[in-house]
């Protein structure tokens, strides 16, 4: 009986050790993690964030709802580093680090720069610690975005694309 109990202890940590290991590995997740950083007239703008995929889902008014804060990826939190002050949108953001946030709708979403950029999910946001909102329309893409993807253009316009929907903002 004592042997049960020590073998059984000894598997439940085994299995303890390979778990913490495979955590340490995010590419290996359903939602791999992805990067996007460009220099924009000289000010660096880096974006980190989980990829999660659609499969087969439907994506925005239903397993994103609109009007709700979403962590805008999968996983942890959603940041963006900018180097300089910017304007987003045509109002000022400070140089620093964010937790990049978004609500969701049908025609417009508002996009949210959080003092809490180390969270998982939205699951600790406070709208107390937003540092700023603008609002950016929503479009339908060309074709089926399967996995969720943010890019940076060159002018400083931020997409972010999945499923059937496009969101287009500016940083200058």
């Amino acid at each position: 009986m004592k042997s049960l109990k020590v073998a059984s202890v000894l598997a439940l940590s085994l299995l303890l050790v390979f778990s913490a290991q495979a955590q340490k590995d995010k590419s290996k997740r359903k939602s791999p993690p992805a990067q996007v950083s460009k220099e924009v007239n000289g000010t660096k703008i880096t974006i980190d964030y989980s990829q999660p995929s659609k499969r087969g889902r439907d994506i925005f008014g239903s397993l994103e709802e609109y009007g709700k804060v979403w962590r805008t990826g999968a996983n942890e939190s959603t940041w963006i580093e900018i180097s300089d002050d910017v304007e987003v949108q045509g109002k000022t953001l400070a140089a620093g680090k964010y937790g990049l946030f978004t609500i969701p709708g049908k025609d417009e979403w508002t996009i949210i720069f959080n003092k809490k950029w180390d969270g998982w999910g939205a699951y600790e946001y406070k709208e107390a610690d937003d540092v700023l909102r603008v609002t950016a329309p929503s479009s339908n893409t060309d074709s089926v975005v399967e996995t969720f993807t943010i890019e940076i253009e060159d002018s400083g316009d931020v997409i972010l694309a999945w499923d059937q929907t496009k969101v287009e903002f500016s940083i200058r």
